[in-house]
């Protein structure tokens, strides 16, 4: 039906968007905190920035794409996620030779062809940030506490920061021998996607959420046993530098994250709270990203987290969102000279900043003092002819019940000066 959003999407209505808007401000003062500044990247990318930054071998990439031929017949892709963007403008806009780090925070929305489930949708928001340049363990704490510090600044305290590091493909390729000869015996009670995983990328097993392929691999070996001594040493230095700044932590070996381009520390904050749907946000470094896209080997490492998923676990932990501003005035009018004065009145107080609404139905004064009710308008006035020619009118205030007569003229200074008072 055209009257019907599509499957997976929904709308953000005018009662809850300042729960966005609440989340939105609050990590973009984060970020900038930290020396991060905002990029907005296209909505949709070439189909071959994904399939070489995300990886061919990722589920993303397989099974959950929204791709097609634009006009000219070349394969264009929504955004399923936010870095790859990120990556090719770095490269694209020639970042490299910008002052190190480079360090980029994002707002987006990205599209995903999966099953709907409660906070999960097709079309959803990312928050994010990446990091380009350093290859010290400086840098991945640093991505770390910002999301500490961002979850804690709305509130969340019920989350558990998950580590583990991945290590580099030297180590990773030693490593697949090993996962494979264990995984082998076993393979065909493992489902169709980790039988195609095998040959194609054995680590993605591990991140199977099939129960029958979890129970096959209670026993697996762990990458973070197998790591080379450099990306050992760079994974002390992280958990050296969380316990400096007391970020609470604890080692999880299973995590290795859902997309191919991670490499050494990867991590989750994952809820605490019984009947929550597990892991809140995930990022990791991906040292060689940039260099598989196409430019010079750069280090880099970022995170990103659904927004849609973030305000379910507000809403599980009752954390209450400040609500949005009442109106500062409502202009209530009499007789049409009267309505004319106050078109005028009402675009001098909002130039200067002042919110105001102003009766634009026709409505009788009684229905007008009912609608500022519902409003919850701060402040009424009501004019008519005999107020446009005396220069005088009543003004309510609406919490207290008071009324005082005063000059038209003195309104815009009471309104700021109440202001002032009441912000």
């Amino acid at each position: 039906m055209l009257i019907k959003a599509p499957k997976g999407t929904r709308d953000i209505l005018p009662d809850e968007i300042h729960r966005w808007h609440y989340v939105e401000d609050k990590f973009s003062d984060i970020c900038s905190r930290f020396g991060f500044q905002e990029i907005r990247i296209p909505l949709f990318e070439h189909t071959e920035l994904f399939q070489r930054g995300v990886g061919d071998t990722t589920d993303i990439v397989q099974k959950e794409m929204y791709t097609f031929n634009d006009k000219g017949g070349r394969s264009i892709t929504l955004r399923p996620e936010g870095t790859a963007g990120v990556v090719r403008s770095y490269i694209e806009n020639g970042m490299a030779s910008w002052p190190q780090p480079v360090k980029l925070f994002y707002n987006i929305t990205a599209y995903r062809y999966e099953n709907v489930q409660k906070g999960r949708y097709r079309e959803f928001h990312q928050l994010g940030v990446e990091l380009f340049g350093s290859p010290e363990a400086d840098a991945d704490v640093e991505v770390i506490s910002l999301l500490y510090l961002f979850l804690e600044s709305i509130g969340i305290r019920e989350l558990s920061l998950n580590l583990n590091s991945i290590g580099c493909p030297s180590c990773r390729a030693d490593y697949n021998k090993t996962l494979k000869a264990f995984i082998e015996p076993r393979l065909n009670r493992l489902c169709e996607d980790c039988i195609d995983r095998y040959q194609r990328n054995p680590l993605r097993i591990l991140d199977c959420k099939e129960q029958g392929c979890i129970n096959e691999l209670k026993d697996v070996p762990y990458l973070l046993d197998y790591i080379c001594s450099d990306c050992a040493d760079h994974f002390e230095k992280v958990k050296e530098k969380l316990y400096a700044m007391g970020i609470p932590f604890t080692i999880d070996k299973k995590i290795v994250r859902g997309l191919d381009y991670y490499t050494r520390t990867v991590f989750e904050f994952v809820s605490k709270n019984i009947g929550s749907q597990g892991t809140v946000c995930g990022g990791g470094r991906y040292d060689g990203l940039i260099e598989s896209c196409g430019g010079s080997p750069t280090p880099g490492i970022g995170f990103a987290l659904g927004i849609e998923r973030l305000l379910l676990e507000m809403d599980s932990q009752g954390i209450d969102v400040p609500l949005p501003s009442s109106p500062d005035i409502f202009i209530g009018v009499i007789g049409y000279k009267a309505n004319l004065f106050a078109e005028n009145l009402a675009l001098k107080l909002r130039s200067d900043g002042i919110t105001c609404h102003k009766d634009i139905m026709g409505r009788s004064v009684k229905a007008q003092m009912k609608y500022a009710n519902k409003l919850n308008a701060r402040l009424v006035v009501v004019i008519g002819d005999d107020e446009v020619e005396s220069g005088k009118a009543e003004l309510k205030d609406m919490s207290s019940g008071e009324v005082r007569m005063i000059n038209i003229d003195t309104l815009l200074d009471r309104l700021k000066k109440f202001k002032q008072v009441n912000s």
